[in-house]
Formats: C-alpha cells, sequence, structure tokens
C-alpha cells in the first residue's frame, strides 16, 4: 500500500519547500577561448558568438 502522510503540510512549509530562493546560485564562468572574455560553460560567448571553437553566431561589428 501507499505511504500517507500523518499530518497535513502547512502552507509555509509548502511554500519553503517550493520557494526558489535557496536553488539560486551563482552561474559557473569560464574564459573564451577566442577573445578570452567571460562567459557561462555550455553557452556560446555572447561578446564573440563561439562556442567550443566553432562560431555559431554571427555577430556585427559596430
Amino acid at each position: 500500500m501507499a505511504i500517507v502522510p500523518k499530518r497535513k503540510t502547512s502552507k509555509s512549509r509548502r511554500d519553503k519547500r517550493r520557494s526558489s530562493v535557496w536553488k539560486l546560485k551563482e552561474p559557473v564562468l569560464r574564459v573564451c577561448d577566442h577573445c578570452g572574455m567571460y562567459h557561462v560553460f555550455h553557452r556560446v560567448c555572447t561578446h564573440c558568438g563561439y562556442y567550443r571553437g566553432r562560431q555559431v553566431v554571427i555577430k556585427k561589428e559596430a
């Protein structure tokens, strides 16, 4: 048989569990091999548009 909770979970306890405040962490950054700027792991570099040594996004030069 399934296990049934003995007491009702209070709203405050439920909401504390669902809140994302304790889940938030700073993103892990690494140095781009192409331009040397910092970017988030497993993401395209926002400065030059390169990812894993290949140009994925063509950036316009201002």
